[in-house]
């Protein structure tokens, strides 16, 4: 079936790093979505996008013209413990495709039966856990943030047992690439210093190619994934974006959001929100999401550090090793400009004519930080409340009040430190103003654009999974998908999707990883 004109370059260069692996065949394959929007990107044929073939495609029952589904091989620090060999469990990556912009794209499938990286598990995939993916990574791409997508979601006919039966599906995602930290963990494991070189290679070739033949582009490669991890943390940051299994196999080294396990957004703000049930002691809350990022960066150096020596020497491996620490250290630095960046535009003083003082930068981290302590305070909803904000810069600031109390905690405190916030808010825009009449209306809209009205919320997503897992009820699942791909719009038809989770529900709600 000639759908897409693969390229397998991990496959063709990387020897030794996978597992050739054909997909478990479905019972009964069934398109249940399709990314049409992807597709075309992908440059996608008329016969994988409906009918029968199309679903036995997607379902991992027919293989298309090109591809060579392998299992990647990697390791992983899981919840800070390392695993010398992780690998693709439940995944195959049927091969790469360059799409209509010249971007090398890896296909792969998740659910697609057992590999010998299974690890005694089913290597299947029930059918809400893969909706769920489609939900929150569409809601990511539409907010901005850098992510792999879903291509595809076929059921496949048969069950698959957690805790209790659920219809089984496959998900087919697209990536930048499914390079990891834990790729290169892997193989500096084992010190297999020739493969961990092939395999730096290859990334620095496929992402970083403006680095590939220099001498130190070993640490040139740590410091771009640095970069990049930054930003993407400031992003999630930013939005209240929980990932919820922050481990080093789980972080890409496009800096693209990858595993939509027990991923969530915050309702209520609390810093040290955790929604993943396997995360007890909180290590990936959203308040720890910048350290852990930074934990799992220092261990990326550690296996590119063979590298990086210019000799097998100690001399040589600690200046290596001070090399690294010197371009982790910048971590700190690129991420707080990227959050204090996201906070100044979510606040409204990043449209003025005369732009941003940077000695004004301190009183901005520490006007975003007072704000967000009256919003914790206050047990307001993250979300809502910073849209909100946008009605305060056109002057009703009613809408915010109502906002803040609805968390019913302390009321007239609560009201009286929102005035004082607001009084030194005001005097800040102040001192970035235009003077151009339109001023306050031109920069509520650019807060608007900036801070969501509709996020894939919680409460949303459970109930439009139910509905298609328990009783093959799609339409939930489709008007949440289309609320989440026009995030900034603020009409009374989707207002369903902007109210936050009933208390009881938001009270007890866990998330699960789906395996």
């Amino acid at each position: 079936m000639n759908v897409l004109a693969f390229d397998n370059s991990y496959a063709r260069e990387l020897p030794g790093a996978f597992a050739e692996v054909r997909p478990a065949p479905p019972p009964a394959p069934a398109l249940v979505f399709l990314n049409r929007a992807l597709a075309d990107e992908l440059g996608l044929g008329e016969q994988a996008r409906q009918g029968p073939r199309a679903a036995a495609l997607w379902a991992g029952a027919l293989l298309p013209d090109g591809a060579q589904p392998i299992a990647q091989a990697y390791a992983g620090h899981q919840f800070g413990g390392f695993s010398p060999q992780l690998g693709d469990g439940r995944a195959l990556l049927l091969g790469e495709v360059v799409d209509r912009l010249g971007r090398r794209r890896d296909i792969a499938f998740k659910g697609s039966g057992t590999t010998p990286f299974s690890r005694n598990g089913d290597g299947k995939a029930a059918l809400g856990p893969m909706l769920r993916e489609v939900l929150v990574s569409e809601s990511l791409f539409a907010l901005g943030v850098p992510t792999t997508r879903a291509l595809a979601v076929a059921a496949t006919g048969e069950p698959v047992v957690r805790e209790r039966a659920l219809p089984g599906a496959v998900l087919t995602r697209v990536a930048s690439s499914h390079l990891r930290v834990g790729t290169l963990q892997y193989f500096a494991a084992r010190r297999d210093h020739s493969m961990l070189r092939r395999v730096a290679d290859y990334a620095i070739a496929r992402h970083d190619p403006d680095l590939a033949g220099r001498e130190d582009r070993y640490a040139g490669l740590l410091g771009r994934v640095v970069a990049r991890q930054a930003h993407l943390i400031a992003q999630w940051m930013n939005l209240g974006f929980i990932h919820g299994v922050m481990n080093t196999d789980n972080m890409t080294l496009s800096g693209e959001t990858i595993d939509y396990g027990p991923c969530a957004f915050m309702d209520r703000f609390d810093p040290e929100t955790v929604f993943s049930s396997i995360d007890r002691h909180g290590r990936y809350a959203w308040s720890n999401q910048p350290r852990i990022a930074q934990w799992n960066l220092a261990r990326l150096a550690e296996a590119l550090l063979p590298l990086m020596a210019q000799g097998t020497g100690d001399r040589e491996l600690a200046q290596a090793a001070e090399q690294a620490n010197a371009i982790l250290r910048s971590y700190d630095e690129q991420y707080g400009a990227a959050w204090l960046t996201g906070q100044r535009a979510k606040l409204g003083l990043t449209t003025g004519a005369h732009g941003i003082d940077p000695a004004k930068d301190q009183v901005d981290a520490v006007l975003a930080a007072d704000w967000l302590a009256l919003l914790h305070r206050a047990g307001a909803d993250y979300t809502r409340a910073w849209r909100r904000l946008a009605d305060c810069m056109e002057g009703d600031v009613n809408p915010l009040r109502a906002e803040l109390l609805s968390g019913n905690e302390g009321s007239g405190d609560t009201l009286a430190a929102l005035d004082a916030w607001l009084a030194r808010w005001r005097a800040r825009l102040r001192e970035t103003v235009s003077g151009a009449a339109p001023e306050p209306a031109r920069r509520a809209a650019a807060m608007r654009q900036v801070n969501p009205w509709i996020i894939a919320r919680n409460h949303r997503v459970e109930e439009a999974l139910q509905a298609a897992s328990d009783g093959g009820d799609l339409s939930l699942f489709e008007r949440l998908l289309a609320a989440v791909r026009s995030p900034w719009d603020e009409t009374p038809e989707r207002a369903p999707f902007a109210e936050p989770a009933p208390p009881a529900f938001a009270a007890v709600y866990r998330t699960f990883c789906g395996t």
